[in-house]
């Protein structure tokens, strides 16, 4: 990554910073979404310069920064036009060379809870053409294990499930598919060495490093 352009979000006593998070980084996730190749890749990937995730302080601070190989990238995504109706509560640097000297090197990537039972009551009630509250609150009845394997509960409901505890900051967005709102956890891994390749429509990779600075 080779250029980049950083916003700060301008948040007030009106517009708490998590409100405007929520709308920033929908607005960046659009204009991504325009970006994707025939397997959904983009070139531009995000990284949050204040991310902080431990046991007691979760935050993603007030900026961001996107990055591409090249500054026509980020030129033709147009961070400007994406983010106009916000203008009063964001600001956006010109596009930048990233500088010779860096501290090191981030993968900054999706996480999802492995047991969110929501979500489970979702993919259920697809399944089972039931509404979302029928399968959230109902006996699910799971047929029993032929094969030996692990014992799991013959019925259960998904509201009682507990949920799994995720330290990472997350951004709730709307989905663009369904219109449904989500939680989109961020987790940041330190790294030596840069790898390149492209990134989700979020702008975010399992493998790919922006660097930091």
């Amino acid at each position: 990554m080779k250029y980049y352009l950083e916003i700060t979000l301008l948040p007030n006593e009106e517009i708490p910073i998590h409100f405007l998070w929520s709308k920033v980084f929908q607005q960046i996730h659009l204009g991504l979404v325009e970006m994707q190749d025939a397997k959904s890749r983009v070139p531009i990937g995000v990284s949050f310069p204040g991310h902080v995730a431990n046991d007691q302080f979760t935050t993603l601070c007030s900026k961001l920064r996107l990055f591409a190989q090249d500054q026509a990238t980020l030129v033709r995504f147009d961070a400007p036009k994406w983010l106009s109706r916000l203008s009063d509560y964001v600001h956006c640097t010109s596009i930048r060379p990233v500088p010779d000297k860096v501290a090191g090197y981030a993968i900054y990537r999706r996480e999802r809870p492995k047991t969110n039972p929501e979500r489970l009551a979702r993919r259920y009630a697809k399944r089972h053409n039931l509404d979302f509250e029928t399968a959230l609150n109902g006996v699910v009845q799971l047929r029993a294990d032929s094969n030996g394997g692990a014992v799991y509960p013959k019925s259960f409901r998904y509201c009682e499930m507990p949920i799994q505890r995720v330290t990472s900051p997350f951004i709730r967005l709307q989905s663009l598919s369904n219109g449904q709102s989500f939680c989109l956890w961020i987790k940041k891994i330190a790294v030596a060495e840069p790898s390149g390749g492209k990134f989700s429509s979020y702008g975010l990779s399992a493998l790919t490093t922006v660097p930091e600075f």
